[in-house]
């Protein structure tokens, strides 16, 4: 199995399952409804559905990168506003991030070895930490989504 590939699989289990941590980030937003997605039971914190468009951005950023792109993220894009916290725009949302995320996922798994070596566009970070990191990315904000669960 190329390096690729089994980056392409540890960032699969952060998002689909069989992690050893615990819940993936699907399956901690299964069944959460658009109230509780944007309810701030912590003050000053992000809600469930902020941290959803959040893990979104960054899916984006990364699959944008592996295609060549250099991109930055401005505050707004970084921590994109609930603009329409209806049902319909929940799904949609979380629609969104799955397709993302699937299209990141095959992106991944298609690297070379050699080309996780090279460097993310714009960046002295390589393509083997960006995706490496966004599989942390994506688990640091599962623990947070959990967290944001609790009654």
């Amino acid at each position: 199995m190329r390096e690729a590939e089994r980056i392409a699989d540890q960032h699969r289990r952060a998002f689909d399952g069989e992690a050893w941590h615990g819940p993936h980030v699907f399956d901690l937003l299964e069944g959460v409804t658009a109230k509780v997605a944007a309810r701030r039971p912590i003050a000053g914190a992000h809600t469930i559905w902020e941290i959803t468009l959040h893990i979104r951005s960054w899916e984006d950023v990364v699959l944008r990168r592996l295609r060549g792109e250099r991109v930055s993220l401005s505050p707004e894009a970084d921590w994109p506003p609930v603009a329409d916290a209806s049902p319909a725009a929940w799904k949609r949302d979380l629609a969104a991030l799955r397709e993302t995320h699937d299209a990141l996922l095959e992106a991944i798994g298609s690297l070379s070895d050699a080309r996780l070596l090279e460097k993310s566009p714009g960046s002295e970070t390589t393509l083997y930490q960006l995706v490496h990191g966004q599989v942390q990315h994506a688990l640091y904000h599962a623990g947070q989504i959990a967290l944001l669960q609790k009654p």
